[in-house]
């Protein structure tokens, strides 16, 4: 009986916590972070128009803001509800399409994709005589497709049609998109890959890939501010943000026309990006999921390659990221322009959504400051269970400090391992850039596997006289074996 009680009171405690913690989210303060993150200044600073921002944490939107304008020649503000060219961050919403409706057994992901194309048909190549692409390996990015991204089109421009983009009857190409490896064996990013997708959907099932969302995601999440549709077509959004040049001014009408519209295609506001980020989150927690199922959430997150993937890639969302030593989903978008990202824990219900109207140099370096400030400011992560981890002897610390190639992102970065008091970190340009740290520490697990703190998967390196000379990464059941040159030998 005294068990019993002491199991009942520990539950009433435990229920409590979380209560108390759900309540803390809702109850909690943040316009703290408009004068910690001090935009404004950094719009003046950079040249920048206008940029837009939403936070969400345990599982609900805490912060939303907006700064700057819609355009440059106008007065009018950037408001909630403001859409903006949201450039590849189309395609995982183009992926969560496609899990969606094979949910529905409209479509068969496992399935070749030529097997639903009607106005064309792939390109017969000798890297798909023995194996045809399948839905899945277009959605990320191992079909072996080329064509990486497009040029933007404006009112006046000829506009090219879908079949005409995959034909190569556009800017940036000369010739029909084409096969450069054999579908599953490795890589490679393409938007090509994708305008494939929306041809399949679009002939398969008789309408628009922007009825499909709009039908099947979009409508059902009371998302009045997003859309597929382009602004040359009825029905098009009315409060949206222009796109500017390096110098501030607004390129030709402002509104960026994509045919390719499921690789870079979506117009959205920061509110609707992070409340369908909340969906996938609720949905893989499969508790508050209204649309997405937890098959669905699981599936479309999962990671699915490693081999020069930059980290890690699942359908449609970057996997490289694990910021203090958590999962991340990421989708990043960047157009002549325009641009922003998405990042949402796997856990836990946290992570933003920026998007802002000015050029790469313009609006890169406030995207790096609100991210990294976002991440100092709030308590996402994890720590490394101590009984997990083991001291790095003397003796390893010595093989492994080095310089090397790029074994983390396989983008060609440098990579150094050094010793710091007695322990060991991990230089890469990439952790600089989206975690505002040069070096992230390595932890020696007692499985025999290292793991790093903002990276999301686990290494074991193998030694050939006295240092490492390749490694294996790791995570979940996949692993790639990288050689490594150290300039240090």
């Amino acid at each position: 009986m005294k068990n019993i009680i002491y199991f009942l009171f520990l539950t009433m405690a435990i229920s409590s916590c979380q209560s108390n913690k759900n309540e803390f989210t809702k109850q909690k303060d943040f316009t703290f972070l408009t004068d910690s993150l001090n935009i404004d200044q950094q719009l003046e600073n950079h040249k920048l128009a206008g940029f837009s921002l939403v936070v969400f944490e345990n599982y609900d939107v805490v912060y939303s803001n907006q700064f700057g304008r819609k355009s440059i020649n106008s007065d009018e503000k950037i408001d909630e509800n403001t859409a903006f060219s949201t450039a590849s961050m189309a395609k995982p919403i183009t992926a969560l399409l496609c899990f969606i409706l094979e949910e529905k057994g409209l479509i068969d992901l496992d399935k070749p994709v030529d097997n639903y194309l009607k106005r064309w048909n792939l390109p017969k190549s000798q890297f798909t005589e023995n194996s045809n692409p399948t839905w899945k390996n277009f959605l990320n990015h191992t079909a072996g497709t080329s064509q990486h991204g497009f040029a933007d089109f404006y009112e006046g421009d000829t506009i090219p049609t879908l079949k005409e983009s995959l034909l190569g009857n556009i800017p940036r190409y000369e010739k029909e998109i084409e096969f450069l490896f054999a579908p599953g064996t490795n890589w490679q990013y393409s938007g090509g890959g994708y305008c494939i997708i929306q041809m399949a959907l679009e002939d398969t099932l008789s309408k628009s890939i922007a009825e499909l969302a709009e039908e099947h995601i979009f409508l059902p999440l009371g998302l009045k501010n997003t859309t597929m549709v382009q602004p040359n077509e009825k029905g098009f959004l009315t409060n949206v943000a222009l796109v500017h040049d390096k110098d501030g001014k607004v390129i030709k009408t402002g509104l960026p026309i994509t045919p390719q519209v499921a690789a870079s295609g979506l117009w959205s506001t920061p509110q609707g990006l992070a409340i369908i980020a909340v969906e996938i989150q609720n949905a893989l927690r499969n508790r508050n999921n209204k649309v997405i199922s937890n098959y669905v959430a699981k599936q479309l997150t999962k990671t699915t390659t490693l081999k020069n993937s930059v980290g890690g890639w699942s359908y449609g969302w970057q996997k490289s990221f694990g910021t203090n030593n958590i999962d991340w989903f990421a989708g990043g978008g960047s157009n002549t322009g325009v641009g922003g990202w998405i990042y949402a824990t796997m856990k836990d219900g946290n992570g933003f959504v920026y998007l802002a109207n000015g050029e790469k140099p313009n609006r890169f370096p406030v995207n790096a400051f609100v991210r990294n400030k976002l991440y100092k400011l709030f308590d996402w992560g994890e720590k490394i269970n101590p009984s997990e981890a083991q001291e790095i002897s003397e003796e390893m610390r010595k093989r492994l400090k080095g310089n090397y190639n790029d074994f983390l992102y396989g983008q060609g970065m440098p990579v150094s391992i050094i010793e710091r008091e007695s322990r060991i970190y991990v230089e890469s340009p990439f952790f600089k850039h989206f975690s505002g740290r040069k070096d992230s520490e390595m932890i020696y697990l007692k499985n025999g596997l290292f793991k790093i703190i903002d990276y999301p998967n686990f290494l074991k390196f193998n030694m050939k006289d006295g240092k490492p000379n390749s490694v294996i990464i790791t995570r979940d059941n996949l692993n790639i074996k990288i050689e490594l040159n150290d300039s240090e030998k």
